[in-house]
């Protein structure tokens, strides 16, 4: 995966243009794929909202879930995507040679079964937008109902975000 980032882009609003209620927003989440939200403000709450339903008020394993993002982010080609999730994943204990499993193989073969599944539902819905009826089965019985619409879901809006991401061209903060 290699940064792409050429003109034409999409730039991102100066902070000073914003409404009130969207400054307020991006200011709570200082991070370019915000302030590109904001360009269209109807969208940018909304977004926000989802964005923190799928992390921090889902019930689905915070560990697992990043397997999954990182594996939408590999299937998409999405630098700005990967490199955040990167961290977050070493936070919740995914180690640098899952990481690096989860970058390099295709299909992920050398996860434990359940990560290995994980990057089969990433790649199905990332590739194939619908998840084949085996993999919705294994979702199930291992997650249940609440579980699997979570993670799918989860994998959704992540698909959503790097395809954002990609097509306005959105950069890395520089820190």
């Amino acid at each position: 995966m290699k940064e792409n980032y050429m003109n034409p882009r999409i730039p991102l609003p100066e902070m000073d243009s914003l409404a009130p209620e969207v400054r307020a927003v991006v200011e709570a989440f200082p991070m370019n794929v915000m302030r590109m939200a904001a360009n269209a403000p109807a969208s940018t709450k909304a977004l926000v909202d989802f964005a923190q339903s799928v992390l921090f008020y889902s019930s689905f394993d915070p560990r697992k879930r990043e397997i999954a993002v990182l594996r939408v982010a590999q299937m998409t080609h999405s630098v700005y995507e990967w490199t955040h999730h990167v961290a977050v994943g070493k936070h919740f204990k995914i180690s640098d040679e899952e990481i690096e499993i989860i970058r390099t193989e295709e299909p992920v073969t050398s996860l434990d079964e359940e990560g290995n599944l994980l990057c089969r539902v990433a790649d199905e819905i990332s590739r194939d937008v619908r998840l084949s009826d085996d993999a919705l089965a294994k979702v199930l019985e291992r997650y249940g109902a609440q579980g699997a619409t979570e993670l799918i879901l989860c994998v959704s809006y992540f698909n959503f975000l790097s395809r954002f991401l990609e097509s306005t061209r959105v950069e890395l903060e520089h820190t």
